[in-house]
């Protein structure tokens, strides 16, 4: 599936095309969702894992990425639609 927010494998924050991690926004039970829905970007070593800047260990970046995948995925699809899936809102 294609990334709803990623379309060049560059870091969504830097832009950098070094050292590029595939993150899927949601993880643990709902990992496999985000995959099939396409809520994943491509972050820097840096913007994902290798630093308090990194998406998890920044719960404001969490945040804004999840915000921005339901977004993207409500352009196409409905809100009952996207909580059926992922079983939160995080626009509200």
């Amino acid at each position: 599936m294609q990334s709803l927010i990623s379309k060049e494998k560059k870091c969504y924050v830097c832009g950098t095309t070094f050292n590029i991690h595939k993150h899927h926004i949601w993880k643990g039970c709902n990992r496999n969702n985000s995959e099939k829905i396409g809520a994943w970007v491509y972050l820097c070593y840096k913007h994902h894992n290798g630093s308090n800047e990194g998406v998890h260990f920044n719960p404001k970046l969490d945040q804004e990425l999840k915000q921005l995948a339901q977004r993207k995925y409500e352009e196409n699809h409905t809100r009952d639609e996207f909580m059926s899936i992922i079983k939160r809102n995080y626009l509200d």
